[in-house]
């Protein structure tokens, strides 16, 4: 049965093994594309028929518990395998303008990742999380290198030590919090602190998890990877790593610290309220440093460590105010969604257009809404997006954000969050005044193959349709969120 459970993971891991044998016999990189895109789509479908066929609030627990399969991990399965789908339909392009070797590795490597993430996402137990947590770090510091030149190489190094290094702060932290309680089992560790007074040795668990996992999600100060691995890495990558990896580090931050620490009271408001100061953090710093961005690439990292402080708002209010649970949970997952589907779009847009133009450099996409009108339509979608206005997700995945922290009693951090959105609107806006009125440089048109539109237009009609028609999505949110 436990195996069963376990079925959308462990197709992946066998296609990922299929791929790299086939590519002994099969030369036709189209075929090895189709192979991987089949086996992240039967990934998808599992996770989804267990999702509709699984009870409301119901959960089914394999190995002894130390993995929960319930609503909410099944849902960010279904996040971690669409992600993987356009990504990999976004690579065609771009990775066979520059080389077409060792793209079957490439391929594996984007599924044993996505592997790792939804074993994350599932996981109830403190050691499960960090095998699963490396089993995803390790192939995404492989795929950051893949260009195997100068600035990718420094990419991979780069985050290669600094996950080497959250990973030791998340033990340490692990190691504190199970010398404490005496168990790794989530549920076990609730039922331990449920009660207990202020301890210094527990707190400081909770913030050592706090830092490891912080990595993952890109806040302040553990963001400093960000800025280098987006440019240095193949932009599919950071694509995949600007979503995939975050809604990840999220999924582990609400399923640890809901189930394990939201008793006592005084302890999940500790956590909260420095959450809360994080978001502010976060938010300012990316938002303040994205201004001055000349590299596309750069300004969407620093972009995403501002999206990271958005979230938080969310975690700041589900510690601070238990009556906010279900809500903040709910909105953090919208949120999540919805800027997994704008952020790709985004960069599938980038993909695209720097296939033409060659360069990474805001300046030069001038004049794009005259070269590639549609192209720069949907850049100017996901822009929006990510800003906040309507009538795209991002607008709504903000006012449930919002919505939840008020309801928390944050009004406080809700109106840093407003002015923080002012703020960013500057350069998401520069671009598209580049991108629209801008001289243009050259009177060609911007080519692209059917899988790059393909990805780009279930982006762009995923930001659109969250953005206008929002409570399908939401309601079924709020079905997982009832779990906790």
């Amino acid at each position: 049965m436990d195996i069963l459970l376990l079925t959308p993971e462990w197709t992946l891991v066998a296609f990922s093994l299929a791929i790299i044998l086939l590519e002994l016999f099969i030369k036709d990189r189209a075929i090895i594309e189709g192979i991987t895109i089949c086996g992240l789509v039967i990934s998808m479908l599992v996770s989804l028929i267990f999702l509709i066929n699984l009870p409301v609030g119901n959960t089914y627990f394999a190995f002894n518990g130390m993995l929960n399969i319930d609503h909410i991990a099944l849902i960010f399965n279904v996040v971690f395998t669409g992600a993987a789908i356009l990504v990999v339909l976004a690579s065609k392009d771009y990775f066979i303008s520059r080389f077409q070797n060792n793209l079957s590795e490439y391929f594996a490597l984007i599924m044993v990742s996505t592997t790792g993430m939804m074993l994350m996402a599932a996981a109830n137990e403190l050691i499960t999380i960090y095998l699963s947590l490396e089993l995803a770090g390790i192939s995404l510091y492989v795929l950051a290198g893949y260009l195997k030149d100068n600035t990718s190489a420094e990419a991979s190094l780069k985050y290669l030590l600094l996950g080497a290094l959250a990973s030791a702060v998340f033990l340490y932290g692990m190691a504190l919090v199970f010398g404490f309680t005496g168990t790794t089992q989530l549920n076990d560790i609730a039922l331990y602190t449920n009660g207990i007074q202020r301890n210094p040795i527990l707190i400081a668990g909770i913030i050592l998890l706090m830092g490891g996992l912080g990595f993952k999600i890109g806040a302040v100060p553990f963001h400093m990877w960000i800025p280098d691995v987006y440019e240095g890495a193949p932009t599919p990558v950071t694509a995949f790593l600007s979503v995939a990896s975050k809604a990840a580090g999220f999924a582990v931050i609400m399923r640890t610290f809901i189930t394990a620490f939201s008793m006592p009271t005084w302890l999940s408001q500790d956590w909260g309220t420095i959450f809360a100061i994080l978001a502010v953090i976060t938010m300012l710093t990316g938002n303040i440093i994205a201004i001055p961005q000349t590299n596309i690439k750069r300004m969407l990292g620093y972009s995403s460590i501002a999206q990271a402080g958005y979230i938080m708002v969310g975690l700041a209010a589900l510690g601070v105010s238990q009556s906010t649970v279900s809500s903040g949970q709910s909105s953090i997952l919208f949120f999540l969604i919805s800027y997994t589907l704008t952020n790709l779009g985004a960069f599938i847009s980038i993909i695209i257009a720097t296939n033409a133009i060659r360069s990474d450099l805001i300046i030069d996409f001038s004049g794009l809404g005259k070269r590639s009108p549609l192209l720069a339509l949907a850049l100017t979608l996901c822009l929006i997006s990510l800003i906040g206005m309507p009538p795209a997700a991002g607008f709504i995945a903000k006012f449930y954000i919002f919505r939840s922290a008020i309801q928390g009693n944050l009004l406080w951090l809700v109106i840093i969050a407003v002015l923080n959105s002012v703020i960013s609107a500057y350069y998401y806006l520069r671009v598209v005044k580049v991108m629209w009125l801008g001289r243009q440089e050259s009177e060609e048109k911007i080519p692209s193959s059917w899988p790059l539109k393909l990805a780009l237009g279930i982006s762009c009609l995923g930001v659109l349709v969250l953005g206008i028609i929002p409570g399908s999505l939401m309601h079924v949110a709020q079905l997982a969120a009832n779990i906790f």
